[in-house]
């Protein structure tokens, strides 16, 4: 498994420990030092069956600057998936990548039920 995340972040440091205390194994990926590109992202949005807003960190000080709440409306996904691969900071985080599953963000409730079946 793929654990693409950014060190300095709370709920990235939560979802580490989660996965480290139910031993977990997986591939740690820093969001900001390597951000996924736009193929990626296309494969990730399709596996996860999300929406693609799902992806951006709303939260985000880049986000915000950029005034992406009301721009997002306007864009086409391709666009946005182009938009999201500019920079890791505007991806929602923590992402983990399986085999047959894409989580985004860190609901424990929600990575138990995908992680134990």
């Amino acid at each position: 498994m793929l654990f693409v995340c950014y060190p300095k972040c709370t709920t990235c440091k939560n979802a580490q420990k989660w996965l480290d205390e139910n031993k977990i194994n997986y591939e740690q990926r820093d969001i900001k030092t390597d951000n996924p590109g736009y193929d990626e992202l296309k494969e990730w949005l399709e596996k996860s069956g999300l929406p693609i807003k799902r992806f951006f960190n709303t939260s985000g000080l880049l986000y915000k600057s950029m005034g992406l709440k009301d721009k997002l409306a306007e864009m086409s996904d391709e666009e946005k998936l182009k938009l999201l691969a500019t920079d890791g900071m505007l991806v929602k985080r923590p992402i983990l990548v399986g085999e047959d599953f894409v989580l985004v963000g860190f609901k424990q409730p929600e990575w138990e039920r995908i992680l134990n079946e």
